[in-house]
């Protein structure tokens, strides 16, 4: 019969010390998946639990405590993946970008280009995707005013993380409040205190530069007369293509449950690409599954193999299928911190940092730096938001704070820095496509850092947190 017993605190620290390893140099320096080096790590937090006594049967009943607390989040993600492709499919995101790209203004470039990207990527749900499509127009409009890229590349990283950290479609958005415990909803509200701070910020400045820009007038890009123009082929412009983001708006008022909201936004829009974009019923239900892509588009004029690739950036997406490996990820991440918690480990790590946590102010600024680590060993925003919120979810619990607080510093430290990165996936990505290396667009990628600096801030004044009741 196995005795179980405390871990010592090496004990404790070897699988999180093994797991920040095999990401570091894994998935950090080999690009391996995150997945498999995540079970890796759960078989050696497995035998160190093993040593201190625990039985397989242990260990599932950890996982699986996890897991089942997770669920209602899982389908959420679940339901977003059908959502973005109903949406996608009904013209609704598409109209949002066309609309919203032509918004752009010379004179104020800065501040355009961080409200454009802002708006298309919470409507999208994805950073990378706002970047690519309206950020390279205004990166093409900034070399024809002969405008400094650096700024323009910032503001344009800044506005693409801030859609990827507020829109309840983005994946980043609906893990900090499954790795906290709190709710999606609640999650965003309270994340508009830091976030919304950091933006006002940001945009005095782009506003202040913007006005010692010079006002020459010139004419949209090529690759922006083309976007618009291949989107209004592709797709019939219509007032009623709005309903599906009211319902979602009207539900997050009314704070209705979120999954009937989601699949009554979703079926709308199914119905609207049917009705007004006249797609089949196979292709939309296609998009719902798989995700849209460009060659379901039969308009007259259109031909897919001829789009150029900012609009299949933009539009291929979606989809419940497309949410399956972001899921897998949740359940192997689930696997180690299940075995962790239960062998103790957890508690003996959360007791040594106690000694140093005094306030609240300690406690979010510990949070923050393990985000940052987590950031710049893995590159992962993924990982730098579940391991942090598994370690610290039950320490918020102790000092009384809402599990809104937790996710609010998940987010505002670990999907905000990882752009700022420059070997992690999007400090690449962003470097790339906008062509500005990420050391030269750091400094005025201001809401990114400036969220963190007002999560630890409004920590240790006492503004802006939330009391368990």
């Amino acid at each position: 019969m196995n005795i179980k017993r405390k871990p010592t605190f090496k004990e404790a620290i070897i699988p999180i010390f093994s797991m920040l390893l095999i990401l570091g140099i894994g998935y950090g320096k080999m690009k391996l998946p995150i997945q498999v080096l995540l079970l890796i790590a759960a078989f050696i937090a497995a035998m160190v639990g093993k040593r201190l006594g625990l039985t397989w049967n242990d260990m599932m009943d950890g996982i699986s405590e996890k897991v089942n607390s997770s669920l209602t989040s899982i389908f959420v993600m679940i339901c977003v993946g059908a959502l973005i492709g109903s949406w996608m499919v009904s013209g609704t995101i598409p109209m949002m970008i066309y609309y919203g790209i032509q918004v752009i203004n010379p004179k104020y470039l800065l501040a355009t280009a961080f409200l454009v990207t802002a708006l298309i990527s919470t409507f999208t749900g994805t950073s990378f995707g706002s970047a690519g499509t309206a950020g390279v127009a205004v990166m093409g409009i900034a070399i024809a005013l002969n405008v400094p890229l650096a700024p323009v590349a910032g503001a344009v990283v800044a506005g693409s993380v801030f859609g990827d950290k507020l829109s309840p479609f983005s994946d980043t958005t609906i893990l900090a409040p499954v790795a906290a415990g709190s709710e999606l909803y609640e999650h965003i509200k309270h994340m508009l205190y830091t976030t919304g701070a950091g933006t006002i910020l940001g945009l005095i400045v782009y506003l202040i530069i913007g006005l010692n820009t010079s006002n020459s007038s010139i004419s949209s890009p090529e690759k922006v007369l083309i976007m618009l123009t291949t989107l209004d082929i592709m797709f019939n412009w219509n007032i009623l293509l709005l309903l599906p983001p009211v319902i979602i708006l009207y539900g997050a008022y009314k704070k209705k449950p979120t999954i009937p909201i989601m699949l009554l936004s979703s079926t709308v829009a199914a119905l609207l690409g049917i009705l007004i974009q006249n797609f089949s019923v196979k292709n939309v239900f296609t998009a719902i599954l798989n995700g849209f892509n460009v060659s379901m588009v039969n308009s007259t004029g259109f031909d897919s193999a001829n789009v150029i690739k900012e609009i299949t950036t933009l539009l291929n997406r979606g989809g419940m299928v497309g949410m399956m490996g972001t899921v897998l990820l949740i359940l192997t991440t689930f696997a180690f911190a299940g075995i962790v918690s239960k062998s103790g480990s957890m508690e003996v790590i959360l007791e040594n940092i106690m000694k140093y946590v005094k306030s609240t102010g300690d406690l979010i600024l510990s949070t923050s730096l393990s985000c940052i680590l987590m950031a710049i060993v893995t590159g992962s925003s993924y990982l730098a938001i579940l391991i942090p919120g598994e370690m610290f979810r039950e320490l918020y619990k102790e000092k009384g704070l809402h599990p809104k607080n937790l996710s609010r510093t998940l987010e505002d430290s670990g999907t905000c820095v990882v752009p700022l990165v420059p070997w992690s996936i999007a400090g690449t990505y962003m470097a790339t496509t906008l062509g500005v290396s990420t050391l030269e667009y750091l400094p005025w990628a201001i809401m990114c850092y400036m969220s963190v600096i007002f999560a630890i801030t409004f920590g240790y004044t006492g503004l802006f947190i939330s009391k368990n009741n």
